[in-house]
């Protein structure tokens, strides 16, 4: 196939167009290693290479782009660059950072464990699932869960300590502050528990627990 003309495109990238009418766009640093102009004659079952480096070395690239803001799971990294580079670049990206040791999914789910309890309020459960959602295995999940986890009477204690004890006097506060601390991922009863120790809670005779919305 034969290489009629190449343009420059926004981000590195260029398109070549072939004598076919079709047309192809890798990175402008790829064309440029292979020599490639117009001109220049390639063989059809090349293309397939072209665009496979190109897609590699663009997913590397990003990679460390996106690092450098924020830490990711491997799962969560590979998924992020399958949107523009196709899952196996992604795949094999993914693998680069690992080895470099820019990813470690263990000290990631660590870190975001005890994130998620601090900053968050969540409950163990709430931090597992999280931990789950952002790619980590479930193993790792439930380990870094289980060692920042609190008991859970006393996160609650804290948190309507914080948000919630003004509120405890007026039924629709009551309401509010356990449907938010359910959302947290605590459990209905352990939080009725809590409500049971201050003065100023009253405990409806409707009161039930409400849908867990963050499931």
């Amino acid at each position: 196939m034969l290489i009629t003309a190449i343009e420059p495109r926004k981000r590195g990238f260029s398109v070549l167009y072939f004598d076919d009418g079709t047309s192809l766009r890798i990175l402008t640093e790829v064309a440029l290693s292979e020599g490639l102009g117009p001109g220049t004659d390639i063989p059809e079952e090349q293309l397939e290479t072209l665009l496979r480096k190109s897609q590699t070395k663009r997913a590397g690239e990003k990679a460390l782009s996106l690092l450098e803001y924020r830490s990711y799971s491997k799962k969560e990294l590979e998924d992020r660059l399958s949107r523009e580079t196709g899952r196996e670049a992604a795949r094999e990206a993914a693998g680069r950072m690992e080895e470099l040791g820019l990813l470690d999914d263990r000290d990631y789910a660590r870190r975001l464990a005890e994130d998620l309890f601090t900053r968050k309020g969540f409950s163990q459960s709430r931090v597992r699932q999280e931990l789950c959602r952002r790619g980590l295995e479930r193993d790792l999940a439930e380990a870094a869960a289980e060692e920042f986890a609190r008991p859970p009477q006393e996160a609650i204690r804290e948190l309507i300590e914080r948000k919630y004890a003004r509120y405890l006097g007026d039924e629709k506060g009551r309401r509010r502050a356990i449907a938010a601390l359910q959302r947290l991922g605590y459990r209905f009863e352990d939080i009725r528990g809590v409500l049971r120790e201050y003065p100023e809670y009253t405990e409806d005779k409707d009161e039930e627990e409400c849908p867990v919305l963050w499931e």
